[in-house]
């Protein structure tokens, strides 16, 4: 007899890395949904025994071990890959430091109505919403503020975008931390760009994806964090989280990426993407302040921004190919 308990349409794509006990709690807390996904593909960039086992106690889950660490974008990339190909028509994507709230998936399926009947000639995605990010808790359960809004000239997120959601609101980027994907915009936009490695993957790939479709932020509670950060303060809802040398370096090295997606559209100017970019290495730098790593901190900054300009010159670079025209 077919599972009714699951959506059949739907498919969710995890990346993991040597965090075996949050996957387990992101796991255990889909196997407690009353509604579940048809299939989830657990994509682990260790290649591990012991996440294999672990996955393997689900009968929904699929494991895919990568040969090398191909960081989050490699792993998104693959698992995006991997669902659209198994011929979902959803692709909900995820970190492995979540969980998922229960009920999450009866409130996000009344989202999912784009119908075959819409999807005719030409590019008939772009008159619906074909992308969705639900709202999200924090590691100590108050609410979380996503910047949904990005500014495309300065190729930054907009830093005081309104808080407080209460009715679906339009945006221009995308979080893989629960984004929801049309299988039509993945064939339009092709997969996430790997190349990113960590950082501004999912930026780029909304920013694409809003290109082609309609994209919505809902006010509904869908996914809480599960990993705690030392972060500081920001008013009563914003906080600026703590982070690695070795995410600065990739988050000043992937402006080069995006610079490459935006001249793509004809939306890069030099003078306001580099005030961006300006901006970017300042917030980055009073996040060094709250690690007390400023020397360490500041040399990878300067390594990133100085590599992101050879990304811009590199006259190979193309763009990742759409899956189906």
């Amino acid at each position: 007899m077919p599972d009714t308990s699951s959506l059949p349409g739907l498919a969710i794509a995890i990346t993991t890395f040597q965090r075996r006990g949050l996957l387990t709690e992101l796991l255990e807390s889909i196997d407690a949904l009353d509604l579940k996904p048809h299939r989830v593909f657990v994509v682990d960039n260790e290649n591990s025994d012991e996440t294999a086992q672990l996955v393997g106690r689900f009968a929904w889950a699929t494991y895919i071990g990568m040969p090398e660490n191909a960081g989050g974008a490699g792993g998104f990339s693959r698992g995006v890959g991997e669902a659209y190909a198994a011929g979902y028509d959803w692709v909900w994507v995820m970190d492995d430091d979540v969980k998922v709230l229960p009920g999450a998936l009866e409130r996000l399926s009344r989202w999912m109505t784009v119908t075959d009947d819409q999807l005719v000639a030409g590019h008939p995605i772009s008159a619906v919403d074909g992308v969705y990010q639900g709202s999200r808790l924090n590691f100590d359960s108050t609410p979380f503020y996503w910047q949904y809004h990005f500014i495309n000239a300065l190729g930054i997120p907009n830093p005081v975008a309104p808080s407080g959601l209460d009715e679906p609101r339009p945006m221009n980027t995308a979080c893989f931390e629960g984004g929801l994907f049309h299988r039509r915009v993945i064939e339009l936009i092709g997969l996430p760009d790997p190349r990113f490695f960590i950082y501004s993957d999912d930026s780029a790939y909304g920013y694409l994806a809003s290109k082609v479709t309609q994209m919505k932020l809902v006010p509904d509670l869908i996914l809480q964090r599960t990993r705690t950060l030392e972060h500081f303060k920001l008013g009563t809802i914003r906080k600026l989280n703590a982070t690695s040398n070795m995410t600065r370096y990739y988050i000043m090295r992937n402006r080069g990426y995006l610079a490459r997606y935006l001249r793509l559209f004809h939306e890069y100017n030099p003078v306001l993407f580099g005030l961006g970019t300006a901006m970017t290495f300042a917030k980055e730098a009073i996040r060094l302040f709250v690690t007390k790593d400023f020397r360490a901190g500041f040399g990878r900054l300067w390594r990133g921004w100085r590599d992101s300009h050879a990304i811009l010159r590199d006259k190979a670079w193309r763009p990742m190919p759409p899956l189906a025209v």
